[in-house]
């Protein structure tokens, strides 16, 4: 039996491994341009079998000029809710070197107003963007007929 204090394995630090490697040329990338644009592409990245019935939070991440570097799935939860990891969200930012992001999550109810949760969650993950410099561009709230943008109404 190995001894903990010979096993110098404690020593290295664990990590989130998150592949990226690009299979698409910068200029074949969709480029996001308003809201609408984002919604769009939140709407081609979106199970249309799930947008009715469960609540997923999703995050468009973007280069220097707005290009969409992937779209990332950070939670998947229940009808009237979905937990949001901000450590989930940085780490795949971070690690696919987005300089901008769009948060964009889906009210299976159809409401397209958000809740106190949604703007709580909002504020928080913007001052953690600011702190990195990373820009949060935009939340929508989406339903398959139509979105609910933070950055439209002014209160992002």
């Amino acid at each position: 039996m190995e001894s903990t204090v010979l096993n110098n394995n404690w020593l290295v630090a664990s990590e989130i491994e998150l592949i990226y490697k690009s299979k698409v040329k910068a200029s074949e990338r969709p480029r996001i341009d308003s809201s609408y644009s984002a919604f769009e592409i939140a709407l081609k990245a979106w199970d249309e079998n799930k947008i009715e019935l469960l609540e997923q939070f999703k995050v468009l991440m973007l280069s220097n000029n707005n290009r969409v570097l992937g779209v990332l799935e950070i939670s998947s939860g229940g009808i009237t809710g979905t937990v949001v990891d901000l450590r989930l969200i940085f780490a795949a930012l971070l690690k696919a070197k987005a300089t901008a992001f769009i948060l964009v999550h889906n009210h299976p109810s159809g409401k397209l107003q958000p809740s106190d949760a949604d703007r709580q969650i909002t504020q928080k993950i913007k001052q953690a963007s600011q702190i990195l410099d990373i820009a949060l561009l935009d939340h929508l709230i989406i339903t398959s007929e139509g979105y609910y943008s933070f950055a439209d109404q002014g209160v992002l």
